[in-house]
């Protein structure tokens, strides 16, 4: 048996965990440089406001009528509030596998027996102790296999009579769940599949069931084929106990504001070069090449600029020194004046697992293991960037606008409720 817990609006839920005052009011999370709407609670959500990617300037003034908190996204927080409810989740089960930032499954072995107390039981303790612990309202379904899982997770919260539970242990139940759900509600089928099963009258997740697996194989793909199979009660989804190596490794951001001067840009191509060096190296791999571009924003009236520079290392490397070398060198191709540039980045590809990789007798490698190591140590132990190249400068003016910024609750000093009693 598998269980799905799934927060709801998760971003906006977050902001209500430590500030009591907002939890009755519709609550809206821009994304970077607050350009965005990328989450909403559910009061907001039914009062018709806050649907997903739509510029805020558009609807800001919407917002500020319905009363809405609009707030910029607190990645911090997020991410240790994440934590902490798969940290509680874990411990109802023998294993759990953690899918994104606000899903996670539990898996209870190749048995399908109920616990003592029943399935749907243990499904309202583990929601429970979420809300009670970590004050997060989440959702979970439990179904035979992951996808059956994620659609009695949908079932929880989108279909009258669950409210937050559903559990799919019996063909009644898969029946009751699957022929409630379209066929785009299914983990894996998105609009343009949907279209396509659609044309040969299939509407509902249960239409989909009921389709002979071979024939879908041969129709669309294996991964279709594994869908139905799932919806069947038979598990084809796996997930790894090691994460695989990233093939390419990026970092890019657009600016806080526009930026003008070559000596901003030197800075913002310095720190994405250093946080893709430390990544590298946390997967303990080697780049041979890597690639550097700025652009200007498309929306401009000065009109579009977009420039990149490519390079292929003598010696792979993933050492930071090296890479924010290259990263400076391109600023010539780079960099032109007059441009008013939007967002910048640096991405490094053809990586090689660093223990494997056989060095070139003629070619010796200029990297200092011991000397990122120790910046890798001292960064994980006091935060990141409490060591890092002085490239990067120290009066950046591109940071990202978050003027809608809560409190760092959790993981900043300062910002620790205080509780006066």
């Amino acid at each position: 048996m598998y269980a799905l817990c799934d927060v709801n609006s998760m971003y906006a839920s977050c902001e209500k965990v430590f500030d009591p005052s907002i939890r009755k009011k519709p609550v809206v999370v821009l994304t970077n440089n607050d350009g965005c709407i990328c989450a909403a609670c559910g009061i907001a959500k039914r009062m018709g406001i806050g649907k997903k990617f739509v510029p805020y300037f558009q609807v800001k003034d919407a917002l500020q009528k319905a009363g809405a908190v609009i707030r910029s996204s607190n990645y911090e927080l997020y991410a240790d509030l994440s934590q902490r409810m798969m940290d509680t989740c874990a411990r109802f089960a023998p294993d759990i596998h953690i899918y994104s930032i606000d899903e996670c499954f539990l898996y209870y072995g190749k048995s399908d027996s109920a616990p003592p107390q029943g399935w749907d039981a243990l499904a309202t303790a583990i929601r429970k102790t979420v809300w009670r612990e970590v004050r997060l309202p989440i959702g979970i379904g439990m179904g035979l296999t992951p996808t059956l899982a994620k659609a009695a997770n949908h079932a929880s919260k989108r279909i009258d009579g669950f409210n937050g539970v559903a559990v799919i242990d019996n063909d009644v139940k898969r029946k009751l769940i699957l022929s409630q759900m379209a066929v785009t509600d299914v983990w894996g089928i998105g609009s343009r599949l949907g279209r396509r099963l659609n044309v040969m009258g299939i509407k509902t997740a249960w239409d989909l069931a009921n389709q002979n697996p071979t024939k879908i194989r041969k129709d669309f793909s294996i991964l279709v084929e594994s869908t139905v199979r799932e919806l069947n009660g038979e598990v084809r989804n796996c997930w790894d106990d090691v994460r695989a190596a990233k093939k390419e490794i990026y970092s890019t951001r657009s600016f806080g504001q526009r930026i003008t001067d070559m000596t901003q840009l030197q800075f913002a191509l310095a720190t994405h070069a250093e946080t893709v060096s430390a990544k590298l190296r946390k997967q303990k791999s080697l780049a041979s090449a890597m690639s550097v571009f700025a652009t200007s924003s498309p929306h401009d009236n000065e009109g579009y600029f977009s420039e990149s520079y490519f390079h292929r290392f003598t010696v792979p490397t993933n050492d930071t020194r090296n890479i924010i070398s290259i990263a400076q060198a391109a600023i010539p191709t780079l960099f032109k004046t007059g441009v008013r540039y939007y967002r910048c980045g640096v991405g490094l590809v053809d990586l090689h697992k660093e223990e494997l990789f056989q060095y070139d007798l003629f070619n010796q490698s200029t990297d200092s293991p011991k000397l990122m190591a120790c910046m890798d140590n001292i960064n994980a132990r006091f935060g990141r960037s409490t060591v890092h190249i002085a490239a990067k400068g120290f009066d950046q003016k591109f940071a990202m606008r978050r003027e809608f910024l809560s409190p760092q609750y959790t993981t900043r000093w300062r910002d620790i409720p205080k509780i006066i009693c």
